[in-house]
């Protein structure tokens, strides 16, 4: 259901040059009509805007449910930042944040973690941009648990492409969820954007190519 944050969601991101339609092709070789490129946010306003999104689907998904924040390097860096400022700004909820170097410091205080330290027991939610093939996931998992006895029991992404991945009839975040016990909470989601595209008289093209695409690529 495209609701009114959902829709202001998308608009931002088109705002931002951050979800462009066209003719685009993925990290796994599909011609795809839509593009969402995190990496374009470029402005302090943009950026606390954007941690105003995140800070609200974190609210509304797993509030008295996290005890930390953690965003994988590089793009989880600056999305953990402003959705944890926005968090306490915003909801009076005042968790800490942490994230990784790609490599681990050999001098100073050490290690590969800067910020929060985890401790066992800890509750840790992911703050990340989108899910391709859960990559990143795999990586992340053995960085924390290796920090503490920690559990991860929710992640956050701006879109979810609902892409099929390695298993036919499985999404990259349906394998997450299944292997790791990880709800996955995204802003919006592939079925979000074609339904705002329907509202929008100057996008029948566009949108024809995307329910094309959603059809052969997606799963629900």
């Amino acid at each position: 259901m495209l609701t009114d944050a959902k829709k202001k969601f998308i608009e931002f991101m088109m705002s931002c040059d951050v979800l462009r339609f066209g003719d685009f092709v993925t990290k796994s070789g599909r011609r795809t009509p839509y593009f969402v490129n995190t990496g374009l946010y470029r402005t302090g306003a943009q950026i606390a805007r954007l941690g105003d999104f995140y800070a609200a689907c974190v609210h509304e998904m797993a509030a008295g449910e996290v005890d930390a924040l953690f965003g994988p390097a590089y793009k989880g860096i600056p999305l953990v930042t402003t959705t944890s400022a926005s968090l306490s700004r915003l909801y009076g909820e005042d968790l800490p944040f942490f994230f990784n170097r790609k490599e681990e410091k050999d001098h100073g205080e050490g290690g590969s973690l800067v910020g929060y330290k985890p401790k066992d027991g800890d509750r840790i939610a992911i703050i990340e941009d989108v899910i391709t093939a859960g990559t990143a996931v795999r990586e992340t998992m053995p960085i924390l648990t290796s920090a503490a006895k920690v559990t991860v029991p929710h992640m956050f992404i701006s879109v979810n492409r609902c892409e099929v991945g390695a298993t036919p009839g499985k999404t990259a975040v349906m394998e997450v969820m299944e292997t790791y016990g990880i709800q996955v909470h995204s802003i919006v989601d592939a079925r979000d954007i074609c339904e705002y595209l329907r509202t929008r008289g100057d996008y029948a093209d566009v949108l024809a190519r995307m329910e094309a695409y959603m059809a052969e690529y997606c799963a629900f």
